[in-house]
């Protein structure tokens, strides 16, 4: 104290002392550089996966049908648009930075302010209008029009199951699963509905996504131009087992349809006693097969139907026609339908968790019975 005058200490802020010290930004950026090159690799790895596996083309941008190619333009014009539209504000951004940046000069002229201007108020308000309707009214009209099927269409029934679809051809009345086979250059319309959880259709490279509801009907329309198998899955969780819920389009010429469907109508061969399929048979009897899975034979007493609203797995009676099963999952790759049937037999919940096929506890000699049976049903 000199003079009468005390001094009083001060803290400055910035300083060591000060508890409003500014955080160094080094160590941050480092950081968050370190984090964005983790997350943009794990990303580039994830999708270079799911590319690159033959067993899973899932892939919008190979559209195979008119109402891919519809999406996949609807997709392409959007993504130009957007595209135009990140250059322009980037391009604006880049030139602003430089051009009105803050140079340290007390006679630096400083830009003219825009607050209030009508005119540019009506401009940026009218520009993004404009291109959302451009963006708008397409999609709307493409959206009703992938589910609104012509009157000509062949109606195909998909039933979605737990965990595998079900085909239902009405005009034939025959039954199909995992595998639905339809001609090549010919319309489809799909009517789907659901026996117990929501469900979603998809086969990327024939149509888009569609919710299959319980209790309800919607329908997507899927036309191939060319023969070839279509894959798709499940696009909605749906329980335990939902990424081993797979579907598959086998499309084929149209004479070739004719004669599946031709084939799809005959009844199975009823074994007889004596015949290399009649062990098997007998364990479907036995076994509690037949309290799930239909079999039509050419003896209409002897045949297993289960009825209407009854739960029920995939219908057996040309069971041998589909080259594959399980919900579309088997034979994996590298593995025989031999090797498949086998694991699927011995132990279903352990193939796919959940699934309401039991372990039956069946020893090797009936498993190959079994499968000598279910190979002879074509």
């Amino acid at each position: 104290m000199a003079g009468g005058t005390v001094a009083i200490p001060m803290k400055l802020v910035g300083t060591s002392e000060s508890p409003y010290d500014a955080v160094p930004m080094a160590p941050i950026r480092r950081r968050l550089t370190r984090l964005a090159a983790l997350v943009g690799s794990a990303l580039t790895l994830s999708a270079c996966s799911i590319i690159e596996l033959e067993e899973n083309p899932l892939t919008t941008f190979e559209p195979a049908g008119p109402f891919a190619d519809q999406i996949d333009g609807l997709f392409w014009m959007v993504f130009w648009i957007a595209t135009g539209v990140f250059v322009f504000v980037m391009a604006a951004l880049i030139v602003i930075m430089f051009v009105f940046r803050d140079r340290g000069r007390d006679d630096q002229k400083q830009p003219k302010q825009l607050h209030g201007s009508p005119k540019l108020e009506v401009l940026w308000t009218v520009i993004p209008a404009l291109i959302l309707a451009a963006i708008a009214v397409p999609t709307v009209s493409a959206t009703f029009d992938l589910t609104e099927c012509s009157p000509e269409a062949m109606e195909v029934e998909v039933i979605g199951h737990q965990w595998w679809f079900e085909y239902h051809y009405p005009d034939a009345d025959i039954y199909s699963a995992n595998v639905m086979v339809i001609p090549a250059g010919e319309e489809v319309c799909a009517q789907m509905t659901s026996v117990d959880v929501i469900h979603s259709f998809w086969i990327p490279a024939l149509n888009g996504k569609r919710d299959v509801v319980p209790g309800q009907i919607t329908t997507v329309r899927l036309q191939a131009d060319e023969p070839g198998d279509y894959w798709g899955h499940c696009a909605e969780f749906c329980g335990l087992s939902h990424s081993l819920m797979r579907a598959r389009v086998q499309v084929v010429s149209s004479s070739e349809f004719d004669q599946w469907l031709e084939n799809q109508q005959l009844p199975a061969t009823l074994p007889q006693d004596g015949d290399p399929t009649y062990d098997g048979y007998q364990l479907y009897l036995n076994k509690q097969c037949i309290q799930c899975h239909t079999v039509r034979f050419d003896d209409p007493d002897a045949s297993n139907i289960i009825p209407p609203g009854a739960f029920n797995g995939p219908e057996l009676t040309h069971f041998a026609s589909r080259d594959t099963f399980a919900g579309a999952i088997l034979p994996e790759e590298d593995q025989s339908r031999s090797e498949a049937l086998k694991a699927w037999l011995a132990n279903p919940p352990e193939v796919k968790p959940g699934s309401f096929m039991p372990d039956l506890a069946l020893t090797e000699q009936e498993i190959d019975a079994l499968i000598v049976w279910l190979e002879s049903l074509e």
